[in-house]
């Protein structure tokens, strides 16, 4: 159970500033109800150019509300120019805090506000540039990387908490890995270490990246592979079919079944065939 402030209390169980403006200056809407978060939010400027109202319309958790409700306040009385300067964190900070696990709440916001004063300015939104790296939540690599920067994160856990990626399937989490170890490599320090596995945890992951990584590939030739233990860092397993009668089974534990493992479990892993 995540522990929430007084004010994300507050601003969850008594948002503010909910509903639609009528004839609004800008409009940004983020998510999508298929991810669990959308936002609708807009903003009306008075003669001088400030935020003289701000409403939201949302779907998602309490952090969502809070964060969402937490902003318009922020918004009201500020420019455009100093609209712009607010970030995820500074709506975290004005709720006192929030949960590492709901830090996406507050980028959601942030990115509506992005949208909304683009769609004032009449400006089209420039497409996520990059690679797709995570399917379920459609994040690319360049917002990984942007968002790792950004916001100091140091693990695959952390960039799940601020913009989701990694949240669904977890095919992905090599590949974020990757990219946040490439980032502190560009920056000339020493890429973050990966936290230590329990025992649980690490046969977990053993069994998730043979089901999804290996067995279907070692299928199509006919041959699988069977988990037998996993003993501190060695993975003893066992060829099936094909696999075991073939004279490239060494081959193929330490180029592919080994590789596989280090790639999605943890880099110090060793995989033993076991003969029976």
């Amino acid at each position: 159970m995540w522990e929430y402030t007084d004010k994300v209390k507050d601003h969850f169980l008594n948002p503010r500033n909910v509903g639609e403006i009528e004839g609004p200056d800008g409009i940004g809407e983020v998510g999508s109800m298929a991810c669990g978060d959308a936002l609708k939010l807009a903003f009306k400027l008075d003669e001088n150019g400030k935020i003289a109202d701000a409403r939201f319309q949302t779907f998602g958790c309490a952090s969502a509300i809070a964060s969402s409700s937490a902003l318009t306040e922020m918004l009201k009385g500020k420019s455009l120019e100093e609209a712009e300067q607010i970030t995820n964190e500074d709506i975290a900070d004005y709720l006192g805090g929030l949960p590492r696990q709901k830090m996406h709440c507050s980028v959601l916001g942030r990115d509506a506000l992005k949208k909304a004063i683009l769609n004032y300015r009449g400006e089209v939104e420039v497409q996520p540039e990059g690679n797709l790296v995570c399917e379920c939540f459609g994040v690319t690599d360049k917002q990984i990387e942007e968002a790792v920067r950004e916001n100091n994160l140091r693990s695959v856990e952390d960039v799940t908490s601020y913009i989701k990626a990694g949240g669904g399937c977890e095919n992905c989490h090599g590949d974020i890995q990757k990219i946040i170890n490439d980032v502190y490599q560009r920056a000339g320090d020493e890429p973050p270490k990966q936290k230590k596995l329990t025992n649980i945890e690490k046969i977990k992951k053993v069994e998730e990246t043979l089901e999804r990584e290996i067995k279907p590939a070692l299928r199509k030739d006919g041959g699988n592979i069977e988990l037998v233990d996993v003993d501190g860092d060695t993975v003893y397993v066992k060829l099936i079919g094909t696999c075991a009668t073939c004279t490239a089974s060494e081959l193929t534990l330490k180029t592919y079944v080994e590789q596989k493992l280090r790639e999605f479990v943890t880099p110090e892993l060793v995989v033993e065939e076991v003969r029976q």
